[in-house]
């Protein structure tokens, strides 16, 4: 039974999904229809949960507009999301940042996460030291 429901989902379940963490900045992109026009709207805030697994699989995102907290509940899959584009990746200790509802001003940003060379290529990206001349 549990075959059949995942042959099913699979159908549904979309590809192009980009590696986000929580944290994250990310830039969600909907489908709009009114009035039989389709337009994409665009949402910009902070990846804050994710929740459940395959087909049903959503985020929270959260943005500061005009002075005043707006979250939005995603399904990841769901046809009405056009793009998902990552603008920073965030360095933060948790799953979930609920504790961000509480927060206002600058005491809301998170930090963004720097990313290292690694392996060989960091030694061969490093300046080189400089011999003295003899």
């Amino acid at each position: 039974m549990t075959d059949y429901i995942k042959f099913v989902e699979s159908k549904f379940m979309k590809k192009d999904i980009p590696q986000f963490e929580i944290g994250d900045t990310i830039d969600v992109q909907l489908k709009i229809v009114e009035e039989g026009k389709g337009r994409i709207q665009t949402f910009e805030g902070i990846a804050i949960a994710r929740a459940g697994s395959g087909l049903t699989e959503t985020f929270t995102v959260r943005k500061i507009s005009y002075g005043e907290g707006v979250e939005m509940v995603f399904p990841i899959h769901s046809p009405s999301i056009d793009k998902i584009k990552v603008v920073k990746k965030g360095d933060v200790r948790r799953a979930k940042l609920y504790y961000l509802k509480r927060k206002v001003g600058k005491a809301s940003k998170v930090e963004e996460k720097v990313e290292h060379a690694q392996g060989s290529n960091a030694r061969e990206q490093a300046p080189k030291p400089r011999e003295e001349a003899k």
